[in-house]
């Protein structure tokens, strides 16, 4: 990993892995970690390690389901999708982490306002 790159925060995979399926549709992992780090202007760095585990506890919860397929390449891949519980937790999600950044930006500004 470069040093340029972080790791992502906790807490906030799952919320990208499910609006990332969101906003394109059913992906494989390796596609779904590249769109990742890709909308995060490479700022995110994303192994299997971290990816894998995710997209296994969010099916287990519900929020996005799996099935055989094949990529671009014709290789054998497992296909993520949202679900409908997903699409409702997404929702959920964004507000609570639109009120955690709106607090934390205050802090932030909290010497503008002191």
């Amino acid at each position: 990993m470069t040093p340029d790159k972080s790791d992502v925060l906790y807490g906030t995979l799952g919320l990208m892995v499910i609006k990332t399926l969101e906003a394109l549709g059913p992906l494989h992992g390796y596609r779904i970690a590249r769109r990742i780090e890709q909308i995060s202007g490479n700022q995110l760095a994303l192994n299997q390690g971290t990816l894998y585990p995710a997209l296994l506890k969010l099916e287990q919860m519900g929020w996005i389901s799996s099935k055989w397929g094949k990529s671009e390449s014709g290789r054998r891949v497992r296909i993520y999708a949202l679900t409908r519980g997903g699409r409702k937790q997404l929702h959920q999600e964004e507000a609570q982490w639109l009120r955690a950044a709106d607090i934390v930006e205050r802090f932030l500004k909290i010497s503008e306002n002191a």
